[in-house]
């Protein structure tokens, strides 16, 4: 069987940017280390007054099909997830097509457009719908370019304020690519909740503690479910291990749950026996209560150790790197933890095409979605062609008072009541220009 999996990928980053502890802390007159530490972030990528999750998402689209050499003609599905829309009837699929139609010569006519939600697992079940959609030979030979991108606002004020972040990716899914193979089997965590939601309304209520909860407790159930239909899952079977990240804080959680789970009833908890002792069983405790507080000063051990601390440096925390500069990219977060652990390999040197990694992708509402990709022999090259550093080093650094304009003019029902000038200047990159007569937001192609 033909593999089918991640071709190339491309990245687009909001192009301001807003530094935690240098320019967010001392405004709200906290340690710069609640940042830095206790969330993990050090700056926030936001997008300048002429992006948007459409230009965004074009702008990466465009930088990954002039690298592979594709035309519109070539590409037979686009599939956008976001939970950053702005219409709920037309898809942003369809204006990004139309975007990239202004530069190419031929069109999308017959591509097949949709645009997918579930909060941030959406870009996962984009690739598994393209994945579905090509094992099915419903392709023509054609890939799928799926695109995630949203710009994650939250109101002013918000505890979720400091994790905030704009930015998108484009994917090429394909038969023999190039960087991950994709496995059929996947384990899923899935339960209507109202941890996170957006009723109506751009920015999301959220119930902070109880997201946590909802975020472990699906992983923990996907993880179960992938064990069923995979048997054991050891340790050594994955190089790395990318979360979705909201915050890299919440990936430590996360991380240490499933660290517990797999390493139950094997060596790993033999060798760990003498100095934190075994893991509590629930039979040995009389009610629910007396093993999930046993459970937590276990994991408060077990944290702490040596063996912990080096599986987790060496498959977890180079899957962050990306998220520490720019915030929280909802779709798109497991996508570029995805990519710094790639990033990672490629600094190291390391050779593990054949290797896999372990992906942890959530939504909150709320589904866990767990599968394993295989490294493929293209992997380097892709992943050296990325230009994401120069991106990063070119954002302008915001003033507090920047940040609050240019939050104003992302804000959906804003009247300014004044211009906000830009604080870059496009080039060569697709940007918004205003309304149509049918309240339609417009972009244009910049030189």
């Amino acid at each position: 069987m033909t593999a089918v999996g991640i071709d190339g990928i491309e990245i687009w980053t909001g192009k301001l940017k807003l530094d935690l502890p240098g320019t967010f802390a001392p405004e709200k007159g906290d340690d710069p280390e609640k940042y830095t530490k206790g969330l993990g972030l050090t700056n926030s990528s936001f997008p300048d007054v002429y992006e948007d999750i459409v230009t965004m998402g074009a702008n990466a689209a465009k930088g990954l099909m002039d690298r592979k050499g594709l035309e519109p003609e070539d590409v037979g599905r686009i599939d956008v997830a976001t939970e950053s829309a702005f219409d709920h009837s037309k898809p942003v699929s369809t204006y990004i097509a139309g975007c990239l139609e202004q530069v190419y010569d031929g069109d999308f006519t017959h591509a097949n457009k949709g645009e997918r939600k579930f909060a941030c697992l959406a870009g996962t079940q984009a690739i598994d719908d393209a994945y579905n959609w090509i094992r099915a030979g419903r392709n023509r030979d054609r890939p799928a370019l799926v695109i995630t991108t949203d710009t994650a606002l939250y109101a002013r004020g918000d505890p979720g304020e400091a994790t905030q972040g704009a930015g998108a990716v484009a994917m090429l899914i394909d038969e023999d690519p190039s960087i991950v193979e994709l496995s059929t089997d996947q384990g899923y965590g899935s339960k209507d909740e109202t941890d996170f939601l957006k009723p109506n309304q751009q920015f999301p209520s959220v119930d902070g503690k109880r997201s946590v909860q909802v975020y472990l407790s699906r992983m923990r159930e996907a993880l179960e479910d992938y064990e069923s239909v995979t048997d054991d899952i050891e340790l050594e079977d994955f190089a790395y291990a990318p979360f979705h990240t909201p915050f890299p804080g919440m990936v430590r959680k996360a991380a240490l749950l499933a660290y517990r789970h797999v390493i139950r009833d094997t060596a790993h908890e033999d060798a760990l026996a003498d100095e934190i002792g075994r893991q509590p069983r629930e039979g040995e405790y009389d009610d629910r209560e007396a093993y999930e507080e046993a459970i937590r000063g276990y994991m408060d051990e077990l944290k702490t150790t040596e063996q912990y601390q080096t599986w987790y440096d060496t498959a977890v925390e180079p899957t962050l790197g990306l998220s520490r500069e720019v915030g929280n990219w909802y779709t798109s977060s497991v996508h570029i933890a995805r990519v710094s652990a790639l990033r990672d390999a490629l600094t190291r040197d390391r050779e593990f095409v054949g290797d896999t990694l372990l992906v942890a992708s959530y939504g909150s509402g709320a589904q866990a979605e767990i599968h394993a990709e295989t490294i493929r022999e293209g992997w380097r090259a892709e992943i050296e062609r990325l230009d994401i550093d120069d991106q990063l080093d070119a954002r302008y650094d915001l003033t507090w008072e920047e940040y609050e304009d240019v939050h104003d003019v992302h804000e959906y029902d804003a009247d300014l009541g004044r211009e906000v000038e830009e604080f870059t200047q496009p080039d060569g990159e697709f940007v918004f220009t205003g309304w149509g007569r049918m309240n339609e937001r417009q972009y244009e192609y910049a030189e």
